[in-house]
């Protein structure tokens, strides 16, 4: 099994090479959705969270209230690490059940989404290193035309997170994702391409653009 971690700053586009490696065959682990299972109504991080920050973050279904949360944890770096450490050691603990899982089926390429896998000291954990890029003005634009996110709340996001620039020489790929759908869906053919050699016995390193 090649084990292999997917990564890239926010509005990169890696939910959607995500995609494009799926439909080729790869089973994925997405560390966003694990995100979501561990803060569940009912769940111990999710009653962290209501300690922490009370009942304005808790929606009046029970359920967490993100953008709230968000708007909190984004504009304060202390409180963004306040939260990462209630929710990310659940979050490993459903990734490694997911990986056991890919490992009793046999499964042939399992690519994990992890947006902080850099930040989270992760690189380690994982046979090759996939990073999609684009430029900081393009990944703000992204963020303010389609996910309908405030710019000045879309910075701090960008700003809570590592410069792509330190990450993108411990990648042992990387896409530059700046063009159109089809260009993408050719890097990512490059880059399955050399999945499968590396799965196959070979060392690659490439740059995809």
């Amino acid at each position: 099994m090649l084990l292999i971690g997917l990564t890239g700053n926010v509005a990169s586009g890696k939910s959607e090479v995500a995609r494009m490696l799926a439909r080729r065959g790869a089973k994925l682990i997405d560390a966003d959705l694990l995100a979501r299972e561990a803060v569940e109504p009912g769940t111990h991080a999710l009653g962290e969270i209501k300690k922490e920050w009370g009942n304005d973050v808790i929606s009046d279904d029970g359920s967490l209230d993100r953008p709230a949360l968000r708007r909190i944890v984004f504009g304060d770096q202390g409180e963004l690490a306040v939260l990462n450490s209630i929710v990310h050691p659940e979050v490993t603990r459903l990734r490694d059940r997911e990986i056991e899982a890919a490992k009793a089926r046999g499964d042939e390429f399992v690519v994990c989404v992890i947006p902080l896998l850099f930040e989270r000291s992760l690189v380690d954990d994982f046979d090759c290193i996939v990073l999609v890029d684009a430029p900081r003005p393009v990944r703000l634009e992204r963020m303010v035309a389609t996910r309908g996110i405030d710019e000045t709340e879309a910075m701090n996001m960008i700003a809570a997170q590592m410069p792509a620039e330190l990450k993108r020489a411990r990648a042992d790929f990387v896409i530059e994702n700046i063009g159109s759908i089809s260009d993408l869906e050719s890097d990512v053919e490059v880059l399955w391409a050399s999945l499968k050699r590396t799965a196959a016995g070979a060392t690659s390193t490439a740059i995809v653009s």
